[in-house]
C-alpha cells in the first residue's frame, strides 16, 4: 500500500509531505536516529527556538539550532549511553496533525502542523506540545528536510532537559 493512499483529497505535493512528516515522527519514536539523520539535506537546520516569534534563528538564543555537524553530535550523545538522558531515555509517542500548507510546488513544500508528544520515563508522563514547520525539498534522491522548526507552546518557561529529539 502506498503511504499516501490514506491522503486522498490532498494535492500530491502536500500528501507526499504529510507522509514524509509521519515517517519522520515514527523514526523519532523508534529512536532510529541513523535513518532520521538520512532524511536531512546537508545544509538543513533543526531548530527549537526559545522566542515563540523568532524568525532569524541564527541571531537568537535557541534550545537547538543544529546544522549537519550539530545533529550528528546530538545523535552521538543520545546513542552513546554515556549521557544520563541517553542511558535512561524516555519512550515517546507523537501525533502530528493539522497540516496547513505554506508553500507548495513540485520541488519544495513547506507545511505548518501541530505536534503532541508524550514521553514516558520512570512511571511518569510528560507532554510537549508544539507548532511545527517542515521545509522539505523533493529531488532526485527523494525528499530531504531543509528545515524543521519546533515551536514549543511553553518555550519561554523553564524546561527540563530533553533526552530525545522533538
Amino acid at each position: 500500500m502506498n503511504n499516501t493512499d490514506s491522503l486522498q483529497g490532498f494535492s500530491e505535493p502536500l500528501a507526499k509531505a504529510i507522509a514524509f512528516i509521519w515517517q519522520e515522527a515514527e523514526l523519532l519514536d523508534r529512536k532510529d536516529y541513523a535513518n532520521w539523520s538520512a532524511l536531512w539535506s546537508e545544509d538543513g537546520h533543526y531548530v527549537v527556538p526559545i522566542d515563540p516569534d523568532a524568525t532569524d534563528f541564527a541571531a537568537q538564543l535557541n534550545y537547538a539550532y543544529d546544522d549537519a555537524r550539530m545533529r550528528k553530535l546530538r545523535i552521538e550523545r543520545l546513542t552513546s549511553g554515556f549521557a544520563m538522558s541517553a542511558a535512561d531515555a524516555s519512550a515517546t509517542v507523537r501525533t502530528v496533525s493539522r497540516f496547513v500548507p505554506v508553500h507548495l510546488s513540485a520541488g519544495l513544500v513547506e507545511v505548518n502542523s501541530a505536534q503532541i508528544l508524550v514521553g514516558y520515563k520512570r512511571q511518569a508522563h510528560t507532554m510537549f506540545v508544539a507548532n511545527l514547520t517542515h521545509r522539505i525539498r523533493f529531488g532526485a534522491e527523494g525528499p530531504r528536510l531543509e528545515q524543521k522548526v519546533v515551536r514549543l507552546i511553553n518555550s519561554t518557561d523553564a524546561l527540563n532537559a530533553l533526552g530525545f529529539l522533538l
